[in-house]
């Protein structure tokens, strides 16, 4: 049976088509949205993101491609795994699905078991990508709870956490490819921060985007935070076109600000990762 979590979306006109997939990937526990036009489809992955998408070519409006296109442009569903169900067999129609970034391309008639192994496969490469976070690369997610659990096992630990605050304003402002760079430079800044030290390899991750977590040693926890705190919080005002900086640095509210919070093993019995959290918070004000 498939995870209760992960929904299909279905976008066919084909009525006849569509009930038969929507009543068989329903019986294995997906959940599962449906649209018969291109227009109305974009709309309503747009608004709940489902974890993948069948989407026949021809529509009565836009056609599989279009709503393929969009999808692609927009930020939520630029990396949804969409795959084409359609009844066109040429090699350049396959050609060009697969150039939109489907991650498959299914000819009618199909096999029903065949086409549901194909969407597990869709979505166990995706649930791996999702594993690391597409700006920077970083593992995040269960890949980070477990490698900090591990962590705290350790008689002496320390871990350094890094939070970026004003980022959802910044994104607003000034777009998402202006925030993604702001996000990989931080996490190119604290990778250089650690490379400054002893030499040693440390695991980066983040907790969410907004934010990263270091797994240091005892010994150099407190250091690796002042290097990451005074390289980080200096860059701040070149995230910004030269002509805003004057008025940041006048003061202005929407300023993007770092917090770097050191914690270890000797500031206390912590038991689980919910009370890393609380300390963490509480050092960060």
């Amino acid at each position: 049976m498939a995870d209760p979590q992960n929904k299909i979306f279905i976008v066919e006109d084909d009525v006849e088509v569509a009930d038969m997939l929507r009543a068989f990937f329903g019986a294995q526990g997906y959940d599962i949205g449906t649209a018969t036009w291109g227009e109305e489809a974009v709309k309503l992955i747009q608004e709940d993101v489902p974890d993948v998408v069948l989407l026949d070519i021809r529509l009565p409006d836009i056609n599989g491609y279009e709503v393929c296109r969009r999808l692609r442009q927009n930020r939520r569903t630029q990396h949804l795994p969409v795959i084409f169900l359609t009844e066109r067999r040429e090699r350049s129609d396959r050609l060009a699905g697969l150039e939109m970034g489907a991650v498959d391309y299914i000819t009618k008639p199909f096999d029903i078991q065949e086409l549901r192994l194909r969407v597990r496969n869709a979505l166990r490469r995706s649930q791996l990508q999702s594993l690391h976070n597409p700006i920077t690369g970083l593992p995040e997610g269960p890949l980070v709870k477990e490698q900090l659990e591990a962590h705290m096992q350790k008689a002496e630990w320390g871990i350094v956490f890094t939070a970026v605050r004003g980022l959802d304003k910044f994104r607003d402002h000034y777009g998402f490819v202006a925030a993604d760079d702001v996000t990989r430079a931080i996490s190119l800044m604290i990778a250089n921060a650690i490379q400054e030290g002893d030499g040693k390899d440390h695991f980066v991750g983040h907790v969410n985007a907004e934010s990263f977590i270091i797994l240091a040693d005892l010994t150099n926890c407190k250091e690796l935070a002042h290097r990451c705190r005074s390289r980080l919080q200096s860059s701040v005002p070149y995230f910004y076109p030269a002509i805003d900086r004057q008025r940041l640095a006048e003061g202005a509210k929407e300023r993007l600000a770092v917090e770097v919070a050191c914690l270890n093993s000797q500031d206390g019995n912590f038991n689980s990762i919910n009370e890393i959290g609380e300390a963490l918070h509480t050092l960060l004000g």
